[in-house]
């Protein structure tokens, strides 16, 4: 059995990668290598055999600005091992490699867990936080809507998706918890531009997502700040509700109504380092777009 990692410019072993990925998680990095969105961040550590990936957990480099201080934290994703090779410690050994090696180098790690995999991380050390979610006040709903609304733009439009890339890596802090070098996770969940919408007075992008009858408002992307309250007058989509998929700058909270986050399914969070402890003390939750 061999030991690999950061191999993602590797076309052989990333398409090994991919077949185990595809295999689990019913996805690939193909599109996202192809279309230039990767940027070193994202380093896979696998083990391999007879030419195949049977287990893997990968790093993220995740750089946030945290009500003001910059933090570095690493969260682990893409954790998963090939049937054929399970209950055989191969995950924990990735884990236990991980943590050695950049666990004095960074604030804190962290990682969502599914389900099925509580007691693994517990037993590997990791602590649970809960996470909050924001939810615009009816009174807030009802405002007067003001200057041009945000409008859905096309794949097609290529000056607006070069506007688009161009303002996710220079992104002005327009949140509590801002993800900096966010370039490779924005562009995989948004390189279709399927839910990106654009307000040309304001200069600034928007990822909302409409589910029945809530609006999902999953980062705003501008060189400038913006505040909540411009965004949301500028939102000409009905909806009965609205709901936050970043925390909102300290000075914008008194327009939601804050809550525990639902994290029964897939996002639970866990995390190891003592900094981390802040997200639930200040009332925070990891925007959905940083999701690895």
């Amino acid at each position: 059995m061999e030991f690999i990692f950061d191999y993602m410019e590797n076309e052989t072993l990333r398409h090994k990668l991919n077949a185990l990925t595809q295999k689990i998680y019913q996805f690939d990095f193909e599109n996202w290598m192809a279309g230039g969105y990767f940027e070193g961040d994202y380093i896979p550590y696998s083990f391999m055999q007879d030419g195949k990936i049977l287990a893997n957990v990968s790093v993220n480099r995740m750089h946030f600005i945290q009500n003001g201080v910059s933090k570095y934290y690493i969260q682990l994703g893409t954790v998963m091992t090939d049937e054929a090779f399970r209950k055989q410690g191969l995950a924990k050994r990735l884990v236990e490699h991980i943590l050695k090696e950049y666990e004095d180098k960074c604030h804190g790690v962290y990682l969502f867990s599914n389900p099925d995999a509580l007691g693994f991380y517990r037993r590997m050390g990791f602590k649970e936080s809960d996470q909050y979610q924001y939810s615009l006040k009816k009174d807030w709903s009802c405002s007067v809507k003001r200057g041009a609304a945000f409008r859905r733009i096309s794949e097609q439009d290529e000056q607006l998706r070069q506007k688009y890339m161009d303002a996710v890596r220079n992104c002005a802090v327009n949140s509590a918890l801002e993800h900096l070098n966010k370039f490779g996770l924005q562009m995989f969940y948004t390189a279709d531009l399927h839910d990106v919408y654009y307000a040309d007075d304001m200069d600034c992008f928007a990822i909302i997502e409409k589910w029945k009858d809530t609006l999902i408002l999953k980062s705003i992307i501008s060189k400038q700040h913006i505040s909540m309250k411009d965004a949301v007058s500028h939102m000409d989509i009905p909806y009965n509700s609205l709901i936050l998929g970043f925390p909102p700058a300290f000075g914008d909270r008194d327009m939601f109504e804050i809550s525990v986050c639902d994290d029964r399914n897939d996002t639970r969070l866990f995390y190891r380092g003592k900094d981390l402890e802040s997200i639930e003390k200040e009332k925070l939750c990891f925007p959905q777009l940083s999701h690895a």
